[in-house]
């Protein structure tokens, strides 16, 4: 299950990010045959308060004090990386593991260095993703190399977030968003996705980050809010359970050149794939984090994909990217069309993240 994603400043604006997921928690928990008993809640949160938001959303949601509670943070990896996590968790000691991820940049608090003797203190707006010497680029001006590298043009860039947006009005359109969708604050849908996105709106957009860049507000990523969440178990609790689910047959955490961060997914998807013994031909489902347009087209060149195959239904470009949630949101994404439309067999998740770190999952559909 997931929150709807909110545009950051907007109806989510004031529900703190332990407060939205404690309602998608709450939610996969009346899913569960009652009497369940729950082994953990692990969540990815980058830009939260501090402190164990995990642990704060669990006890919000009315779950067992009990229950122990984990915060992870890869970055915009964070969501996906708590779920391989809990998998793990589960491999080792059989039970029912809560994971996710959830953000929200609306209420993301101001940081600041503290400042020299008798000097004012400096704002951040974000913590480092690699050291300077090394290479710590922004996101928007790193996807903006990333698309020179591999010789995308604006163009390639329009047509891709168009069509991003198209899949996404289609499918809340056909209504399949809103069976995984928890109303948090009265939203009950995404608020991102809207009508009127043509080639010729998008072309007249100004680059973003720097005269010379491909990327604009049309073609990358919204500054988002979102949770999501998802149950992972062992095999044996599962049966025992009788409830659909995705088998998780591999999962991969890769690392990449920190000054071309959306690379990262690659490797981390051809060692999932590997580890799982299918191939892209043999998947019928992928879901990457559409983070940049120019940064998917340059992964699916890297890995021999279509780009026409990734996030059949719409992905970030057109729901948003509410960073550490985003990975879990693809998980739930997986399920909603393996299991609960009955797309095909085998899915591919994957995600990059800020420092060059990705993520990715392979599953299967169970009969």
């Amino acid at each position: 299950m997931r929150s709807p994603i909110g545009t950051a400043g907007r109806s989510l604006a004031t529900v703190a990010a332990a407060e939205l997921a404690a309602p998608v928690l709450a939610a996969v928990v009346r899913q569960l045959p009652d009497g369940t008993e729950l082994s953990e809640v692990v969540l990815g949160n980058c830009m939260g308060p501090g402190g164990n938001v995990a642990r704060v959303a669990a006890l919000q949601a009315g779950l067992p004090q009990t229950l122990p509670a984990l915060t992870v943070d890869r970055q915009c990896a964070s969501g996906l990386a708590a779920i391989v996590l809990g998998a793990g968790i589960v491999a080792a000691e059989p039970g029912v593991v809560l994971a996710g991820g959830v953000e929200s940049a609306s209420s993301a608090p101001w940081r600041f260095w503290p400042p020299p003797v008798d000097a004012e203190p400096v704002r951040y707006e974000r913590a480092p993703f690699a050291p300077a010497r090394v290479g710590d680029p922004d996101m928007g001006p790193a996807a903006d190399a990333l698309a020179r590298a591999h010789g995308i043009s604006r163009e390639e860039h329009d047509a891709y977030a168009m069509r991003s947006h198209a899949r996404a009005i289609a499918t809340v359109e056909a209504h399949g968003f809103e069976p995984e969708i928890v109303p948090v604050a009265g939203l009950a849908r995404d608020e991102r996705p809207r009508t009127g996105r043509t080639a010729s709106r998008l072309a007249r957009l100004r680059p973003a980050f720097g005269p010379d860049g491909t990327h604009t507000a049309g073609n990358s990523c919204g500054i988002n809010d979102g949770s999501a969440v998802v149950a992972v178990t062992d095999a044996a609790t599962h049966r025992r359970l009788g409830m659909p689910g995705l088998r998780v047959l591999a999962t991969a955490t890769a690392g990449h050149d920190p000054n071309l961060p959306g690379l990262s997914l690659v490797p981390a998807v051809r060692v999932a794939l590997d580890r799982s013994g299918l191939t892209l031909d043999d998947v019928d489902v992928i879901e990457f984090n559409e983070a940049f347009a120019g940064q998917m087209l340059a992964c699916c060149r890297s890995l021999g994909l279509d780009d026409q195959r990734v996030c059949p239904q719409g992905g970030a470009l057109g729901l948003g990217h509410p960073w550490a949630a985003s990975g879990a949101i693809l998980a739930a994404r997986l399920f909603s069309q393996l299991v609960r439309q009955r797309a095909g067999r085998y899915g591919l998740a994957a995600i990059a993240a800020g420092g060059g770190q990705g993520v990715a999952m392979v599953v299967e559909a169970l009969p």
